[in-house]
């Protein structure tokens, strides 16, 4: 819930110029109110246009909400699901996301697909059991051609906005778990091509160490993403 539409004009502005010629896939997801004036600055460009999160129905009386086809009419090509956000203070729960999720994929989108787990349930032990779960029921009903379409992110709640990053260490291992939660479901093949993104606290100051992890394949960028001299040179790692 950051910037007016001129403020998110002016860093996607930044953006578009300084990540021209970038050998990355690069996303921008501003604010619902900021998506048309973002849409139209960042089209014909190498930088994608995302939502933060969409309705569980197409459409309908629902206050408040913002639907696929709307999204879709702006020009949004991405939208992300199951942010920690949106599971714990708005208490989301798996069966919610997976509704996005698959109503997302029917209208064409790319799906980021956001697990992890609270301290408390690394504390107890339960990393691999929660992200498991938030997996496997965030992905229940997608098939294995529209799995093209979906990034998981995994971002440790605790080490959202805190200043507390996993260590490459400790992001690597359940990126790798994961990895193996989806050749369960999909196959090998599938799974070393999917994209798992990290995401939390994020800094240009770690994201090299965090991308030369085998599979940490991108970042979730969150307070780093508000400023172009923050973001870009995340976005420019080698």
């Amino acid at each position: 819930m950051h910037k007016t539409r001129s403020e998110s004009a002016e860093l996607a502005k930044a953006l578009v110029e300084q990540l021209k010629g970038g050998k990355h896939k690069y996303l921008v997801a501003p604010s619902f109110t900021s998506l048309e004036t973002v849409a139209a600055i960042v089209k014909g460009t190498n930088i994608r246009l995302g939502a933060q999160d969409c309705a569980c129905e197409e459409q309908g009386a629902h206050t408040g909400e913002v639907s696929v086809l709307q999204l879709k009419d702006l020009g949004v090509q991405t939208i992300i699901l199951g942010h920690s956000e949106r599971r714990h203070i708005y208490k989301e729960d798996d069966a919610l996301i997976n509704k996005k999720v698959k109503l997302a994929l029917q209208h064409g989108f790319e799906v980021i697909l956001c697990i992890g787990e609270l301290l408390e349930e690394r504390e107890a032990g339960r990393v691999e059991e929660v992200c498991e779960t938030q997996t496997v029921k965030g992905l229940e009903g997608v098939s294995a051609a529209q799995l093209a379409n979906i990034v998981i992110a995994y971002e440790p709640v605790w080490a959202i906005g805190t200043g507390k990053t996993a260590t490459p260490e400790d992001a690597e291992a359940v990126h790798a778990f994961v990895r193996k939660v989806l050749a369960r479901l999909y196959g090998e093949d599938a799974a070393s091509k999917i994209i798992i993104q990290y995401g939390g606290s994020v800094k240009a100051d770690n994201a090299a160490q965090l991308m030369a992890k085998e599979n940490i394949d991108g970042a979730l960028v969150g307070g780093a993403s508000l400023k172009a001299d923050t973001f870009v040179p995340i976005a420019k790692f080698d």
